[in-house]
């Protein structure tokens, strides 16, 4: 457990634990809360050596330690609503597929602004070529992967890293339609849906023990703050709290949600201390719905292009999902105007981009923290 009084790159991490306490506890619908994206010196250096170019090569572990390290030091005087944490997105997709031995690909994020700026991503392409190899795959084996063994060693080597400095992102969880789409890709999946759903269930099954052991050794290695879990939906929420997706579902209606997404979301966070999930802009339909999931404590709104952005009706989304924790994310000119305006719903973490240093920064959040309903 890293305790907050001594986490080095953040100095008021025990004022930002309470505030987002409270806006766990759904006891922060008069106020707002902020983290913001700002320049580094680190990440011109990952844009100097990457331009968002797909990989097979794996990261270099240590590296990527090093780029956290020094990303997150220089945020160390920033007098937001963050907690420092490091993601370790090498694993966020493609380890899903790479421990039943797909090939994993890598995507560099190198663009400014974004909840996602500085990743390496992953994933694989489909591991079937029809549903008959379906019982070739083995959790067992997965276990003993190379995959595997790479991941929980990563995790090691971070969670030694950032002891006492910052933490560490849970990792994004790959079940439902998420992991079929992994074994026979997109298109199938949907067909499969209507056409063959004993081996859609069947998959949904191997994907739920997968999942177990993906993210019960994520807690048995990682030590959260405070015990609790650092996050890129929220910064950090109190328990072992596990990172869902409904992105298969944007593409469906609210009916496909309620028979494929509800069951087996709500069966893999009944093992843990609860889940928070994003939707991106052309699944905002599905609002109501998710904010209703067994278990869900906060909800990211992921702006999308042709879709108007989360800021601009952000009073309708606040309405939509009731008493709901939201975050979305804002540029910096359109974030001081509602603020100057009081135009900002309560309950919602702000994530802002493009302030121009740690100083503005610092002075918008001395409004944020007054603000009020």
């Amino acid at each position: 457990m890293i305790a907050t009084d001594v986490l080095r790159y953040k100095a008021n991490a025990a004022e930002v634990l309470e505030r987002l306490r409270l806006l766990i506890d759904r006891k922060a619908q008069d106020r707002i809360f902020a983290a913001f994206t700002l320049p580094s010196a680190a990440m011109e250096d990952f844009q100097a050596q990457y331009s968002g170019q797909f990989s097979t090569e794996y990261p270099d572990p240590e590296q990527r330690i090093r780029f956290w390290d020094a990303h997150l030091r220089e945020r160390e005087n920033l007098e937001d609503d963050s907690i420092p944490a490091a993601y370790p997105s090498e694993f966020d997709q493609g380890l899903y597929g790479g421990v039943l031995g797909g090939e994993v690909r890598f995507l560099s994020m190198p663009a400014d602004g974004y909840v996602s700026s500085g990743w390496i991503s992953s994933m694989v392409p489909p591991l079937l070529g029809d549903w008959s190899e379906l019982s070739r795959l083995d959790v067992t084996a997965a276990h003993e992967s190379t995959w595997f063994e790479r991941y929980r060693r990563q995790l090691t080597m971070m969670r030694d890293a950032a002891e006492g400095k910052f933490g560490i992102c849970h990792l994004i969880v790959i079940d439902s339609l998420n992991f079929v789409f992994e074994l026979v890709g997109a298109t199938k999946t949907y067909l499969s849906m209507r056409e063959t759903p004993g081996e859609v269930m069947a998959a949904i099954e191997l994907a739920y023990q997968l999942n177990l052991m993906i993210h019960d050794t994520f807690f048995e290695i990682v030590r959260g703050p405070e015990g609790g879990t650092c996050s890129w939906v929220l910064p950090w929420l109190p328990g072992h709290i596990i990172c869902e997706s409904l992105d298969p579902f944007h593409m469906t209606s609210v009916k496909d949600l309620e028979a494929w997404g509800r069951e087996p979301l709500e069966r893999l966070v009944c093992h843990y201390d609860g889940a928070v999930l994003h939707l991106h802009a052309n699944g905002w339909h599905q609002l109501e719905t998710a904010c209703s999931l067994r278990g869900v404590k906060a909800l990211l709104l992921v702006n999308e292009l042709r879709h108007p952005p989360a800021i601009e009706i952000a009073w309708e989304l606040r309405r939509r999902a009731g008493e709901m924790p939201l975050s979305m994310v804002v540029d910096y000119a359109d974030f001081l105007e509602a603020l100057g305006s009081h135009g900002l719903p309560g309950g919602v973490f702000y994530y802002v981009s493009g302030a121009p240093g740690i100083d503005a920064a610092n002075r918008c959040m001395d409004h944020v923290r007054e603000y009020r309903i």
